[in-house]
């Protein structure tokens, strides 16, 4: 909630500043950048170093960044260059902090409770997504920028007491000669490579956040093209109680007990949901698939990450999911750069009155402004849908759920070091 308050508040600041959309966007370039480039070492430094430290210290740092930035923002300092600079460590220290977090999970949590436990972690951005920005707006207004950047320095420190007082195990692997840390970084991709489901599965899960990052940007001007901002403010909250409610109902019942067919089938519906988006310029229609669309990211994320949770040893999960995060941050950055390009060059001329489309796909779903990113919706839509439908189709990521459980839980842990199996090392 305090990342979401920051973001937002020095979001606006640098447009008030600037009064260029062009700059703003350069925040989200300064924030991929390390995640990108970063993201398998980081791995391979969380499966050798401990991950609750690891967690501890990423928060300290982001709370000691937030408190430069406020006196920056407080003695009239600060510029934009320090935004993006803020923008670039936050990101950096996110891409440890991340894997840390997902990787440390199994070690306690039980085996059958990991799907609730990460939908927990769903509901949680969910409520951030939703109340981040409404609280932003009315902070700002009372205690103005350096005021929020320090609620967000605050709930950094929360986080390290928080972290203090909880007991993570420390992961177990078999005792071997410390490699180069490239070649560690590689180990990761290696063992997903070698393991055809799970590496199909990771280009579904691919393809649904390169599909979802173009969706993000042209979901404002397709609401724009026949709406006001406010409605669109109004579908971002009704999208995120969406949200809200697929997490809590995944961590009240435990999700699906077959989370390979769960990621497909509700990958599958999302599509369909987003696809319904194009359908007619309704500011109804989009609100409510949204609503249903948002719903499945739930189910879809919680299963995906339970799934390699369990199937990936615990001394390779930090590496695989940096591994899989660098893959997920290069497919959002492809979408966020084609999209535009696409809606203003090929999509929208096609669609304009007189344009090449318009009497007959426009005799269907209308034709004129907004109409071709309409179109695009309903081509991402239905291309997620069949990915999702072959995926299916293939047995090697179908029967993943059949693959022996690699992990290791909280209680296999403490057997290993209580020395019940084979010789450890504790990184």
């Amino acid at each position: 909630m305090g990342s979401r308050l920051s973001r937002f508040a020095l979001g606006i600041w640098v447009l008030r500043t600037t009064g260029s959309t062009t700059k703003f966007a350069l925040t989200f370039i300064a924030t991929a950048i390390p995640a990108i480039c970063i993201s398998p070492f980081a791995g391979a430094l969380v499966d050798r170093w401990d991950r609750r430290r690891i967690m501890i210290v990423c928060d300290g740092l982001s709370a000691i960044l937030m408190v430069g930035l406020a006196g920056l923002l407080a003695s009239g300092h600060l510029s934009v260059f320090h935004v993006y600079l803020a923008s670039s460590f936050t990101s950096l220290f996110d891409t440890f902090r991340s894997p840390a977090l997902t990787s440390s999970i199994p070690l306690v949590t039980p085996t059958e409770q990991l799907p609730r436990a990460n939908a927990l972690m769903q509901t949680g951005e969910a409520a951030a997504a939703i109340g981040g920005p409404l609280l932003a707006g009315t902070v700002v207004s009372l205690i103005r920028f350096q005021g929020v950047v320090l609620i967000d320095a605050l709930t950094f420190v929360a986080g390290m007491v928080t972290l203090a007082l909880v007991k993570i195990p420390h992961q177990a692997v078999a005792v071997k000669a410390r490699v180069s840390l490239w070649r560690e970084a590689g180990t990761g991709f290696q063992y997903v490579r070698q393991r055809t489901g799970l590496f199909g599965l990771l280009g579904v899960y691919g393809y649904v956040h390169f599909v979802f990052a173009m969706a993000s940007v042209l979901i404002a001007p397709l609401l724009l093209s026949f709406s006001t901002a406010a409605m669109l403010g109004l579908q971002y909250a009704i999208s995120g109680c969406g949200l809200l409610v697929g997490g809590l109902a995944i961590a009240s019942t435990g999700g699906p007990k077959k989370q390979v067919r769960a990621v497909l089938v509700y990958t599958l519906l999302g599509g369909l949901c987003l696809a319904a988006h194009g359908l007619k310029p309704s500011f109804t229609l989009i609100a409510t698939f949204g609503f249903l669309l948002f719903m499945t990211l739930p189910v879809v994320d919680a299963s995906h990450t339970s799934i390699w949770q369990k199937k990936v040893p615990s001394h390779l999960q930090g590496r695989c999911f940096a591994i899989q995060q660098f893959l997920l941050n290069i497919a959002m950055a492809m979408g966020f750069a084609l999209a535009g390009p696409l809606s203003d060059r090929v999509f929208e001329p096609l669609m304009t009155t007189g344009g090449l489309l318009a009497h007959s796909v426009g005799a269907i779903i209308g034709a004129g402004p907004g109409r071709g990113i309409g179109l695009m919706f309903i081509c991402l839509g239905m291309s997620m849908a069949l990915v999702a439908l072959s995926a299916y189709c293939s047995t090697a990521i179908r029967e993943i759920d059949e693959m022996q459980d690699e992990s290791f839980s909280a209680v296999a842990v403490g057997s290993a070091l209580n020395g019940e199996s084979t010789v450890v090392a504790q990184f």
